[in-house]
């Protein structure tokens, strides 16, 4: 159970670190306003103005955290919000809200 634990903690921490980039935050918002249906690459390069290397490498990022999904349709690359990652980094933040603190002997401090 430590280790689920442990793992769940780090998914979170990967999550919000990869949102805590000004760039990376509008790319998964323009996603988030897309749906389901993604937003083509391309079309995300025109509308943030993000050279297409720059909006590689944080996409990658947003993806190595689990945050979006890219698909091949044809010759475009489609980009959607993962909502089942972005729910449980949520769920995760709300359960550790505010459920006071007790100190385990056998934890780790940090």
């Amino acid at each position: 159970m430590v280790g689920r634990a442990r793992q769940r903690e780090q998914a979170a921490a990967d999550a919000l670190a990869a949102l805590g980039n000004r760039t990376r935050l509008r790319i998964f918002k323009l996603l988030v306003r897309a749906g389901r249906e993604g937003a083509n690459i391309g079309t995300m390069q025109r509308m943030l103005g993000i050279p297409a290397t720059t909006l590689g490498h944080h996409l990658g990022t947003l993806a190595g955290a689990g945050l979006l999904c890219q698909e091949r349709r044809g010759r475009e690359c489609i980009c959607t919000a993962n909502y089942k990652a972005v729910g449980e980094v949520l769920d995760y933040v709300r359960e550790e809200c505010c459920a006071g603190i007790a100190f385990d002997e056998d934890s780790e401090a940090a």
